[in-house]
């Protein structure tokens, strides 16, 4: 319930200096890792060093600003900081996984492994059958038990995550015992495919929890290293063909509300014109940003619901021909070049084919080639990681109350030719480099605010995504055995203070 705020695990304090070029960290000399070793500051520079070299991409654009990690003795390490404009390195640094330094020196942290690996936390894992699934165990006499932060979660013995390849044969496993809970990601299995006599009698359970998180924005994100997506013109006109109206209406039961920000439910959210703040801050880049970004608020197309999306069709075919894309022999195709305008959607899951094919009648209507390519997971990483794709689905700034030095990693110019960045689009823009300057060195919220919503308007009016929809709420359903705390969380649904009630389970088998 408090954004931005954390709670000492591994720590028992910190000492941020006057000037922030540095935050001290005193470990608790009770923190244990899974093999009763001490954690102590050589293991918080071993994980900053391997994090930094040899770790995710983003890692390494998140920690540029620390300068180094020292030990200052055994359980008392330091991060020095390069920038001190840089309001959340302090949490950053506080939020670093920690690794075994005794560990990694048998072990390459560069290589993948099925050997159980070592943590330090509640849970272990008990055991893995690749592609099947994975137990973890509750760690008997866990050394963080009882720090006032742990008091109440971690309830269960044993988790297990089973791993189906087909969300069909997954929810009939659910209906039939298979597994006790199941959070639902899709309107209409959640509106017709639960019916069953443990829904009808009782035992299940099935619930729309309300949240407050924030959204964030999903949609189908373009490759603009790909010249045919580079002009906004295009992008924009691809996004014209997305008719939502018709697909609550259809498909989804009328179950969402359209994206129209990257920062929903915060006060981030681009809303009206600029303001004479926001103004100042995107007035050098006037050149490089559409001129409606000034004058016109911005808005999505809407349609009447009916499937007859007219209008928005002619909207696009007006500005692919802008664009230099004219149809020529009933394919559209760059006037200079002769390309034909095709692209494949990418997609991890077949659920996402029912969003795609009806834009695709409508791209095709605009002479558009495209195709639908589902691959396994494995090969859809590799893919991403490569930037091997036209166009995919994700989800952006999902929980992000405050847009601060994650932004960094999805939109900096640096992270778009850096292979397995999280800037999917390939953003290359001095005018959202300039407001996320900005955003991570505000100090305060009056800083903050027109930066984050000047971020939220360029993104928006340069189409780099054709955004979906979202629902402020869970989709739960659970076999009827749990209990709960009577206060849920705002910002979460709080599995982890659930508890298995032994006599619903009792009634459960009884029944």
């Amino acid at each position: 319930d408090e954004p931005q705020s954390m709670y000492w695990l591994i720590a028992r304090s910190a000492i941020l200096a006057p000037d922030r070029s540095y935050v001290d960290f005193l470990l608790r000399p009770e923190a244990r890792f899974q093999d009763g070793s001490p954690i102590t500051a050589d293991d918080v520079v071993f994980s900053f060093n391997t994090l930094k070299k040899d770790g995710d991409p983003s890692y390494r654009i998140s920690y540029a600003p620390i300068a180094s990690v020292i030990k200052i003795d055994t359980y008392h390490v330091r991060f020095n900081f390069s920038d001190t404009s840089k309001r959340e390195l302090p949490l950053i640094a506080a939020s670093m996984p920690i690794f075994s330094q005794a560990y990694y020196a048998k072990h390459d942290f560069t290589q993948t492994t099925l050997e159980l690996p070592l943590g330090s936390g509640a849970y272990r894992v008990k055991s893995l059958d690749q592609g099947r699934n994975i137990v973890y165990e509750r760690v008997k006499n866990y050394w963080g038990d009882k720090l006032p932060v742990n008091v109440g979660q971690n309830n269960f013995d044993i988790i297990r995550y089973d791993m189906y390849r087909d969300e069909t044969v997954a929810l009939e496993a659910f209906k039939g015992g298979e597994y006790d809970f199941r959070e639902e990601n899709v309107s209409r299995a959640w509106a017709t495919n639960y019916d069953c006599p443990g829904l009808r009698d009782g035992r299940i359970k099935k619930e729309l929890i309300r949240n407050e998180v924030p959204q964030g924005m999903q949609g189908f994100i373009f490759n603009t290293r790909r010249s045919k997506f580079a002009d906004e013109r295009v992008r924009r006109a691809i996004a014209n063909t997305l008719d939502f109206e018709w697909m609550n209406k259809t498909l989804f039961f009328n179950a969402y509300q359209r994206d129209t920000s990257y920062f929903i439910n915060t006060p981030y959210m681009a809303t009206g014109l600029p303001d004479a703040k926001e103004e100042a801050l995107l007035e050098p880049y006037k050149n490089e940003l559409p001129p409606e970004l000034f004058t016109q608020v911005f808005h999505l197309p809407v349609t009447d619901g009916s499937g007859n999306n007219r209008k928005q069709l002619i909207e696009a075919d007006r500005l692919l021909n802008d664009a230099g894309w004219v149809i020529k022999d009933g394919k559209r195709v760059n006037a200079k070049t002769d390309e034909v305008l095709t692209f494949e959607f990418l997609l991890h899951t077949p659920v996402f084919e029912r969003v795609a094919a009806p834009m695709r009648r409508h791209l095709k209507q605009l002479g558009i080639e495209t195709s639908i390519r589902v691959v396994d997971d494995a090969q859809y990483e590799k893919r991403l990681e490569t930037y091997d794709f036209d166009t995919v689905s994700i989800w952006i700034n999902r929980g992000i109350f405050f847009p601060g030095n994650e932004q960094l990693s999805y939109w900096h110019s640096f992270q778009s030719s850096q292979e397995g960045s999280q800037n999917l689009g390939g953003v290359k823009s001095p005018a959202v480099d300039a407001m996320l300057a900005k955003i991570i060195s505000a100090k305060n919220e009056d800083g903050l605010l027109p930066a984050g919503r000047a971020l939220d308007r360029i993104l928006l009016w340069q189409y780099y995504m054709v955004p979906h929809w979202n629902l402020s709420a869970y989709r739960v359903a659970y076999w009827d055995k749990f209990g709960r705390p009577k206060l849920a969380p705002k910002y979460s649904l709080g599995f982890q203070t659930w508890w298995i009630d032994g006599k619903k389970e009792k009634q459960l088998k009884a029944q």
